[in-house]
């Protein structure tokens, strides 16, 4: 078996990652279209160098495949970071590699999912993100999933030619 569902919704579920899917988060994460919203724009990305992300990834924190129900196909990857358990807070990061895929609400569906686990499991009261302001589909997906913004960071990033603003959103367990 390639994925295990830990955490299922209606149409994917959320596995722990596996080491052998390197080889296509290393082809997703030299996609421009990711690369960029996720500051690696400027990185080169090897396969070795990813192999030994995903394995160490596989064996710590809160990283999980976004897999699809029908089929089992991962489809990205979602993750807590930074989980400090004291002031119960932690940081999510979120992408959709294959790009077929986007923009049909899976990206919704995986942080729902991953707050819930976030503020009923790990007993979290403030999960927060931060991402490119001209990453309109992701902002629009944050906020479709109950994120607001607090601040914004100006011309915080140089991409393309051009700087631009990095938004901070963040959801309470009271607000979920």
């Amino acid at each position: 078996m390639r994925y295990f569902p830990k955490i299922t919704g209606e149409r994917l579920y959320l596995s722990p990652m596996n080491p052998d899917d390197a080889e296509i988060y290393t082809k997703w994460l030299n996609d421009p279209a990711v690369a960029v919203n996720l500051g690696h724009y400027r990185t080169l990305i090897s396969l070795p160098n990813e192999k030994a992300t995903v394995e160490k990834m596989a064996l710590e924190g809160h990283n999980y495949a976004i897999v699809l129900k029908d089929g089992d196909e991962l489809i990205g990857n979602i993750s807590l970071m930074d989980v400090d358990p004291l002031s119960r807070r932690a940081t999510l990061g979120l992408f959709i590699g294959d790009a077929e895929r986007r923009g049909k609400g899976y990206g919704t569906e995986a942080i729902r999912l991953l707050l819930r686990y976030g503020f009923k499991t790990l007993n979290l009261h403030n999960i927060m993100l931060h991402c490119n302001a001209n990453n309109e589909q992701g902002v629009a997906c944050y906020k479709k999933a109950g994120f607001r913004e607090f601040g914004r960071r100006r011309e915080a990033t140089f991409t393309g030619g051009e700087y631009l603003d990095v938004v901070h959103m963040d959801i309470l367990s009271t607000e979920f």
